[in-house]
């Protein structure tokens, strides 16, 4: 039974969270944390899953325009949602893009960047159709 009421608390808490799409230009620090500036010029910090982390990190990003989904955890810092939702995109070509990296010797196609799990050639950043399979 308290098994059950600390799940149930637990969910409970998760529903408190307004959930949020937050868009503006992605700008990746040598020393602390990506942000995003917003259209209202508002700078807020990012933070997310392992898999986030690391693409926030790629300097090949900074300045593109982002749109991620998530929630604020105060008013200038945002926790991006789990990245297997997608919910890190950029504006490219009159579209929203997913990130992919991209091994055109192994043909493997990653979410981080870095070396390719088999060559070890250093992947490609290509950028995709969302509902591309």
């Amino acid at each position: 039974m308290r098994y059950c009421l600390c799940i149930l608390a637990l969910a409970a808490a998760g529903f408190g969270q307004d959930r949020v799409t937050l868009n503006g230009k992605l700008a990746i620090h040598a020393n602390g944390p990506a942000t995003v500036e917003t259209a209202d010029h508002k700078t807020i910090e990012l933070a997310g899953d392992e898999t986030t982390a690391k693409v926030l990190g790629d300097k090949r990003l900074n300045g593109f325009d982002i749109q991620v989904k998530g929630h604020f955890t105060t008013p200038t810092k945002f926790e991006i949602d789990p990245s297997y939702e997608h919910s890190l995109l950029v504006h490219s070509e009159g579209k929203l893009k997913l990130i992919t990296y991209y091994c055109d010797v192994c043909n493997i196609r990653d979410y981080t960047p870095g070396p390719c799990r088999c060559c070890q050639k250093e992947l490609t950043l290509e950028l995709r159709d969302p509902d591309a399979k």
